[in-house]
């Protein structure tokens, strides 16, 4: 059965706080802010979201960052023709970031809740892009097999978390815990407790 994110999925999931609701997404947000910022030294001015979904993301980014330019990227149809041209959502599987590279590298990259669901070969040709479109900060959120996570458990891929860990250290990222991920272009700069390897 072929997973489908259109509206009985997002009510599900997202309105219906199967997944933690307002407040628990906007201390997410807030933290993935302070981190890119504090590595910054400066606040983020632009935010690259892949793997938007309906782009939840933005509201709670533009009460923190009014300014920042926000630019959302999903596979579904459904949430790109209701909520893209007042978003700022495209159409775009994961594996489109193979070549795609919309915008200069973001201050602030957030891949959420989308890893874990993409089968081995679609996230392989996708995932350089997250380093060479971060130029701050990316939020990788991703669950692994290790994890007793409550969730949608449809097509869920139980990789191990050094699957993940592995994949994107060889890109350059370098984690610094919280699902946080330091840009290559500032790893260099990173005080080594700075860094959770």
């Amino acid at each position: 059965m072929t997973k489908t994110y259109d509206r009985a999925y997002f009510d599900r999931w997202y309105r219906q706080g199967g997944i933690g609701g307002a407040a628990r997404l906007a201390r997410k947000v807030a933290l993935a802010v302070a981190t890119a910022e504090y590595h910054l030294e400066r606040p983020i001015r632009s935010v690259l979201d892949i793997g938007c979904g309906e782009g939840a993301w933005r509201a709670p980014l533009r009460k923190l960052r009014p300014a920042a330019r926000y630019l959302g990227f999903d596979s579904s149809d459904y949430a790109i023709a209701r909520h893209g041209r007042r978003r700022n959502l495209h159409h775009a599987r994961f594996a489109d970031f193979a070549a795609l590279r919309p915008c200069a590298p973001a201050d602030l990259l957030v891949c959420s809740d989308v890893l874990h669901y993409l089968p081995t070969r679609e996230l392989q040709h996708g995932l350089p892009a997250l380093a060479e479109l971060c130029g701050g900060v990316a939020f990788i959120e991703v669950f692994t097999r290790e994890d007793e996570a409550e969730g949608d458990e449809h097509a869920f891929q139980p990789r191990p978390a050094s699957f993940y860990r592995t994949r994107l250290r060889a890109l350059g990222l370098r984690p610094l815990g919280s699902h946080c991920w330091l840009s290559p272009m500032l790893a260099a700069d990173a005080s080594a407790l700075e860094l959770a390897d």
